[in-house]
């Protein structure tokens, strides 16, 4: 099969996509934004046809890349594993006749008012959202549904832009810093414990799941720069009774969205009304999560992405042999890191339990609110998940990290 896949380059673990494909048979045709040249000889040995543009946002550069690749071979199919490449990906592949997920489809799993009204008119469970065209719009929500609410980019990932409003004048300062943005979504905020819930399926099957843990939530991690954050994947979804009724939501959203073949990555939150969809994107997950299920799995996860592309069926099944984390370290202050005490203790007392490790002695800081893997971090794994909390929180304690 010959396979475009949108940008093959960045981040780092993009090039896991192209191997992949280039593993199970398939021809890639790669789009980036970075020039031949500058790519390593083993990223080039699985790239068979490229095509740099300016932009692979772009929806205007990304068709003429793929129409020239359409002058060359047939195209089975194209790809885009990160969030904002998505929509523009569905669009060119509905434009040329190649087959893939739709642009109804992605439009859904990118738009969240559109996509949780989608979902709350099939029954399934959400928080009340909408779309805010003006600070009417979000006053009107809050006079029904009270505060706190969370205003967010309607087609943000993750936590990006995302802030907690506890009273109309937070609500004003945080609606103007969103600009001269048309809409924006404004949720209802759910109370209790979150997670992800991540599936690769193939046909409207989903073919194998992965479920992880959040400690403390995402919000509350990503705005607090003296707490080490983790996620954790568990393996004990195919032990654990909750974890059915996670993957009936799982398997009632993909459903209600159109998923076919494809990554996805939902949120859900466990509030005290009971377990509540967040959101959901039709791609993998970010911040090295597909890792994390490898190493806990034992098993090759872009590979088996790769075999429901190209062979439509995945051999591969997850081993559920050790739940797999990570625990983000930050800095004291902003400025350049130049020590990080604590690691000799930690791989003395846990060493064989180290999947690997980012000490960026030397490097600038990145802001709190970058993310998970934005300065030092380490990823563990072990047989017992409620021993891997443990091992974590310690790993938190013990690591600290001073920047001057």
């Amino acid at each position: 099969m010959n396979i475009v896949l949108v940008e093959p380059n960045f981040p780092r673990n993009q090039r896991e996509f192209a191997r992949a494909l280039h593993e199970v048979g398939a021809t890639v045709f790669a789009v980036g934004e970075t020039p031949w040249e500058w790519l390593d000889e083993q990223l080039q040995s699985w790239v068979d046809h490229y095509y740099q543009v300016g932009s692979v946002t772009d929806v205007d550069q990304l068709r003429t890349a793929v129409e020239h690749f359409q002058s060359i071979a047939w195209i089975d199919g194209m790809e885009a594993t990160i969030e904002a490449h998505t929509l523009p990906a569905a669009i060119v592949r509905e434009d040329l006749g190649i087959p893939g997920t739709s642009v109804r489809t992605t439009w859904l799993c990118r738009d969240k008012p559109a996509m949780k009204e989608a979902l709350r008119e099939a029954g399934v469970p959400t928080a009340a959202s909408a779309a805010a065209h003006n600070i009417d719009d979000l006053r009107d929500f809050v006079d029904e549904h009270g505060y706190p609410v969370i205003l967010k980019p309607r087609d943000g990932a993750g936590a990006a832009g995302t802030t907690r409003v506890d009273s109309y004048r937070e609500l004003l300062d945080a609606a103007a810093t969103f600009g001269d943005t048309e809409s924006i979504a404004i949720e209802e905020f759910v109370e209790g414990h979150e997670g992800f819930y991540d599936t690769l399926s193939v046909d409207g099957t989903i073919a194998i799941d992965f479920a992880s843990h959040y400690y403390p939530g995402v919000l509350e991690a990503m705005r607090n720069r003296w707490i080490s954050p983790q996620f954790i994947a568990t393996n004990r979804v195919d032990s654990a009774s909750f974890y059915r009724e996670l993957r009936e939501l799982g398997e009632r959203v993909n459903e209600v969205l159109g998923i076919s073949t494809s990554p996805t990555h939902m949120e859900y939150f466990v509030s005290p009304k009971g377990l509540r969809f967040s959101e959901i994107g039709a791609r993998p997950p970010g911040v090295g999560c597909w890792d994390l299920y490898a190493a806990g799995n034992e098993m090759d996860i872009y590979r088996a992405w790769a075999d429901s592309i190209v062979h439509h069926q995945v051999w591969h099944v997850p081993s559920r042999a050790y739940a797999a984390g990570i625990i983000a370290l930050r800095p004291d202050r902003d400025g350049t890191i130049t020590t990080i005490d604590g690691v000799d203790e930690i791989n003395s007392r846990y060493g064989e339990w180290v999947i690997d490790a980012n000490l960026p002695v030397g490097s600038a800081t990145q802001p709190v609110e970058a993310g998970y893997m934005a300065n030092a971090w380490i990823r563990m794994r072990h047989n017992n998940y409620d021993v891997l909390r443990e091992m974590l929180d310690d790993v938190g304690r013990t690591v600290q990290v001073h920047a001057e």
